[in-house]
């Protein structure tokens, strides 16, 4: 069956939608345990992958700017937990990765869907950002983002220029 609606689309003041998913440490992350904290909820296709790798290395290079802003950076991916470890491990990041492999959070935020790669259309992950507020809200929704230079602009977008 193919479906042809366009994936959702959150918007600023749009409640977030919750989750609670396995992460790389094999604990569980409720979106609701990081309430009262500005959280940057960042969708990536696929661990260890060039463009992949590259935006985590951004998240955990800017991760103590990004904290003294206070805001909170979680990588979500459908990547099984065990992959996510080992991309933690190899990269030294220093914050969560969610699995979510029935991509069931990642289509309520409108990180999956269909989406142009390589002039084909495909269905997938589609790079994305959410700054969620410390009220449960979306505060700010990037979809489509590049990995190479989105934390810079992301850091300029938010006035984090240290």
């Amino acid at each position: 069956m193919t479906s042809t609606t366009e994936p959702i689309r959150l918007q600023p003041g749009d409640p977030a939608p919750d989750f609670a998913l396995p992460t790389d440490t094999g604990e569980t992350l409720r979106l609701r345990d990081l309430a009262g904290q500005r959280v940057i909820l960042y969708a990536y296709p696929a661990a260890m992958t060039p463009g992949c790798t590259t935006q985590a290395c951004d998240f955990r290079d800017s991760l103590q700017s990004l904290a003294a802003h206070g805001l909170t950076v979680v990588g979500i991916s459908p990547d099984p937990p065990a992959k996510l470890a080992a991309f933690r491990e190899r990269e030294h990041l220093t914050f969560p990765l969610v699995s979510d492999p029935d991509k069931a959070v990642l289509t309520a935020y409108g990180a999956y869907g269909t989406k142009q790669n390589y002039g084909r259309t495909v269905t997938g992950v589609i790079r994305s950002t959410f700054v969620i507020d410390p009220d449960g809200r979306i505060e700010r929704a990037f979809y489509n983002v590049k990995a190479t230079g989105h934390v810079a602009k992301l850091r300029r977008e938010l006035g984090i220029d240290d």
